[in-house]
C-alpha cells in the first residue's frame, strides 16, 4: 500500500526533517505537535493542550475524518501538576470517543513555554 505524506501551510509548514502527518493504508500518524506559535504558546496546560487539539481536529477533517477517529494518543508533559488540566480538555476534546492514551512526563519541550506535545494516530 502507497505511503502519503501531508504537510498543511495551515499549521506552519514544517522547518526540520518531518512531515505533519503521514497515512498508510487505513492508517494516520501525525508528528508531535505542540501550541508553538498559537495563542496558547504561553498559556498553561490545558489551554495549550485545547490548542493541539484543534490542530489534530485539522488533520483529521483535512482527511474526511475527525477527533471520534484518533485511536491512539502520547502525551508529553513537562509539569505532574499539570495533569488534571491536561486530562480535563482532553476529556472535553474526545467527548465520548476515548483513545487509547500513553501520559509521558519529560525534562523539557524545544521551547522552554512549552507544556504538553501530543502524538496521534488515526484510523482512516
Amino acid at each position: 500500500m502507497p505511503i502519503s505524506r501531508q504537510n498543511f501551510e495551515e499549521l506552519g509548514l514544517p522547518v526540520g526533517p518531518y512531515t505533519h502527518a503521514v497515512s498508510q493504508g487505513t492508517m494516520l500518524f501525525t508528528s508531535g505537535f505542540t501550541a508553538f506559535g498559537t495563542n496558547a504558546q504561553s498559556g498553561s496546560a490545558a489551554e495549550q493542550t485545547s490548542a493541539i487539539l484543534k490542530q489534530l481536529d485539522f488533520i483529521a477533517r483535512e482527511n474526511g475524518k475527525s477527533l471520534e477517529d484518533l485511536v491512539k494518543v502520547t502525551v508529553f508533559f513537562t509539569d505532574p501538576d499539570d495533569i488534571p488540566g491536561i486530562r480535563e480538555a482532553l476529556k472535553n476534546g474526545y467527548g465520548n470517543a476515548v483513545p487509547a492514551s500513553s501520559l509521558v512526563l519529560v525534562a523539557g519541550l524545544f521551547s522552554p513555554d512549552l507544556r504538553v506535545e501530543i502524538e496521534g494516530i488515526f484510523a482512516l
